[in-house]
Order: structure tokens, then C-alpha cells, then sequence
């Protein structure tokens, strides 16, 4: 069957991706784009970052392409309503009460932000208390550090970081309470886990490893973070940066098979017939590994929103999947950027640790798996063409010493 009618449940970066593929790819039939949140499709990384630190509110990092996506692609926008439901055999989507037909259907519902045991039900909700996800959840989370607030970061991630950084560039009391021994040890290692709990606390921020949240305490706001080494501290804000998961509740009953996201294959389609799905919410399988991968990055969601439309309405054949994972962050300054994924049996790293300016390698069988650069942003390029190219553990090595030696002579000049 031609598709003639293609809907795509989700309005941030992977669902606009792929309305604007659709078009752009020749598809001429009706688009739907559907989305939960009222807004016009915006980027999340600023959020954390220049939405934060601009000295006035800034306007919503509203994507480019969002203001076209009416007149320009002639996309039916409905906004503000969440999908509630799928029913693939009629293949309809509910939205709002209403049955949305489509004949290729992109699942591209992202990510919820986990919420803390200690805040959960029956705790009764308190002010001040945020996670970081949404423009909403970013404007409350400004107006709290525009007030001066005492900050408590819950989970010394990459947005748990940033907040942390922006608070104390604002000469803010911020505590991160982190369950690890060093912040991202588990998955980046416990050398570079080191060194970004130095970077934490050679600016200021009071970092507090092997310790959970027990309970969060206040009368209608927070005002004090229960720890668990049976301290407190006091806060007016607390940011929740745990993590996320898949946003798939609304598929419960539809069949579409879903494990800590929606099951796909490496061209992103779901074995639902008509379904493909994309971004933080789809879990592909990695062609030749066995294995199934997914990822919450700006660039993954990028590109796969385009695939899955090209895919599901495009006039070509379908192709697969080959983004080369990539994410970046900004504390204090310091330039972080990751290519591939951070797994393995070894780490080598090579450069200064204390500056810190330095790339960290990651070896899984003879390969490179991936790549982190530290305040080393040139490096990354050449990285990312290795990871792509599948090189080898020596050709890594051989890589990054003339990367060394590079920087080294420039140093000396």
C-alpha cells in the first residue's frame, strides 16, 4: 500500500525531523505531527546550558524549521494533546479523544525524567522540587536561580551537571548528591569519574558521593534533602537528574513490542505493520552486534527522526540505521564530548587529567568502541570517523599519539 497519510506521534527534535523529511523526500500526502506539550518543537540541550545563563529570560530555542511547519510544509499541528492510544489493526491513533488515521504511523514519543522514590506518592508534592526535561520544567528551574536559591542536584549527570555549574557561576550554594563513587564512574570509568568530581569541587560545589536522597521535607516548599548518611540539607530547590525512560505507556494493548523502548529493527521499523519509531523512545537492533541499543542524544534523535520517515514514506528503499552515537556538555567552562559508546573491557587515556584537557579511548575486543574529549574539541572529528569506520584498537592508538604529539608541538610554540 502507498502511503498516503503518515502521522507522527511526538513533537520534539526526532518528530519534527521526520515531518520535514517526509516532505522533503517528495511525500505530497496529509502529515500529522502530534505532540503533548502546547509548544512549537524546541531544542532540550540549551535548556540546561544558554536558556539557564542568559542574563534576561530568553525566548523558547523553538526550532528553525517549527515556524514552517503549517504554511511552509503544510503540517497538521496538534499540539498540547498527548496520544493516548494505538490501534494498529484500524490503525488509528487517539489523540484527545479522536481517531487519527494514518497508513505509515513514526513513534517518536522521547523520554519521561525518572522521579525520585522519596517524591513519589503518598509524598505529598512539594514547590521548588524539578526535573529538567521540559521548557516548563527550565523556566521554573530559572526563575529558582534568578530568586537565589539554595541548590540541591540530585544525580551528577550531564544536565545535573550543567544546573550545578550554572548555579555556581551565579556564586549559588549547590550540593549534588550523587549514588556513585565519582560522577558517570559507572559508565565512563573511575579515572574520568575523578576527574569530573574535581571539576565539581575545585569550583565550589559541594559533591556528595555513595549517597542517596532518603526523603525531601518542607510545608507546601521544599526546605531541606534528607540524605542517606543521615545528614540534611537545606534547599529551595531541588533538580531531580536521575535519568529517564521511554515514553511507551500509551502503546500498552496495541501489540507493539516494547522492552525499555520500542522494539526495532536497524531500519526502525517496529514488525507492527506501518510502524517505525525513532529517537530516545526506540530501542534498535544494531545490525551484526545481536544485541539492541538505545540512546538519548540530540544527534540519534536527529537522524533517525529522518530515517524512520524517509523509511516509512520515501520512495526509495529502506536503509539502515548508522548513527555514530555523539553527545556533549559544558561545566564550568570545560568543553565534555563523547563519540561511540563508553563500554568495553580497557581505558587509555592520554593527555593531561589535571588540566583537564585529554581524550579517553574505550577498547571492546580488538575495536574502538568509543571516545571521550575533554577540552579537546578539534579531536573529535577524526574520532567520530574512526568509530564509524569500525578501526581497530592499534589504529586508535596510532590516532590518538599523533593527536598527542600534535598538540604537544603546538604547546611548545
Amino acid at each position: 500500500m502507498t502511503p498516503r497519510r503518515l502521522v507522527v506521534v511526538g513533537a520534539s527534535l526526532a518528530g519534527l525531523r521526520a515531518v520535514t523529511a517526509a516532505r522533503e523526500c517528495g511525500f505530497d500526502g496529509r502529515v500529522t505531527l502530534v505532540g503533548a506539550e502546547e509548544h512549537l518543537p524546541y531544542d532540550r540541550p540549551p535548556l540546561s546550558k544558554e536558556f539557564l545563563a542568559a542574563e534576561e529570560e530568553p525566548p523558547p530555542p523553538t526550532h528553525p524549521d517549527a515556524a514552517l511547519l503549517r504554511d511552509g510544509l503544510g503540517v497538521e499541528l496538534l499540539l498540547g494533546e498527548p496520544a493516548t492510544a494505538l490501534d494498529p489493526t484500524a490503525r488509528t491513533v487517539t489523540v484527545g479523544g479522536a481517531e487519527i488515521p494514518y497508513d505509515a504511523l513514526v513513534i517518536a514519543t522521547g523520554a519521561r525524567p525518572r522521579v525520585l522514590p522519596a517524591h513519589r506518592p503518598p509524598a505529598p508534592p512539594l514547590d521548588g522540587v524539578h526535573p529538567l526535561r521540559t521548557l516548563d520544567d527550565a523556566r521554573a528551574v530559572r526563575r529558582a536561580l534568578d530568586a537565589g536559591a539554595r541548590t540541591v542536584v540530585v544525580g551528577a549527570g550531564f544536565i545535573g551537571s550543567e544546573v550545578a555549574s550554572e548555579a555556581r557561576r551565579r556564586g549559588l550554594d549547590v550540593t549534588v548528591v550523587e549514588a556513585l563513587p565519582a560522577p558517570m564512574s559507572r559508565s565512563l570509568g573511575a579515572e574520568t569519574g575523578a576527574v569530573f568530581a574535581d571539576l565539581h569541587t575545585t569550583h565550589g560545589t559541594e559533591l556528595r558521593c555513595d549517597t542517596t536522597v532518603t526523603g525531601i521535607e518542607g510545608h507546601g516548599r521544599v526546605e531541606r534533602v534528607l540524605l542517606s548518611d543521615g545528614s540534611a540539607v537545606e534547599a529551595d530547590l531541588v533538580v531531580v537528574g536521575i535519568g529517564a525512560a521511554p515514553a511507551t505507556e500509551w502503546l500498552a494493548g496495541s501489540g507493539v513490542a516494547v522492552r525499555d523502548g520500542v522494539l526495532c529493527d536497524p531500519y526502525l521499523a517496529t514488525g507492527t505493520p506501518g510502524v517505525w519509531a525513532a529517537g530516545d523512545v526506540a530501542r534498535r537492533q544494531l545490525a551484526g552486534h545481536g544485541r539492541t541499543l538505545r540512546l538519548e542524544h540530540w544527534t540519534n534523535a536527529a537522524e533517525q527522526g529522518a530515517l524512520a520517515a524517509r523509511n516509512a514514506v520515501g520512495p526509495g528503499p529502506a536503509e539502515p540505521c548508522t548513527t555514530v552515537p555523539y553527545f556533549w556538555s559544558q561545566w564550568y567552562g570545560h568543553r565534555i564530548q563523547f563519540v561511540g559508546l563508553p563500554e568495553g573491557e580497557q581505558v587509555e587515556i592520554l593527555g593531561d587529567t589535571a588540566t583537564p584537557c585529554f581524550i579517553a579511548l574505550y577498547r571492546s575486543g580488538d575495536r574502538l568502541a568509543g571516545a571521550l574529549a575533554v577540552n579537546r574539541a578539534g579531536a573529535v572529528p577524526g574520532l567520530r570517523r574512526l568509530v564509524r569506520a569500525g578501526a581497530s584498537w592499534a589504529q586508535a592508538l596510532a590516532h590518538a599519539g599523533r593527536l598527542a604529539t600534535s598538540s604537544s608541538t603546538k604547546g611548545t610554540k
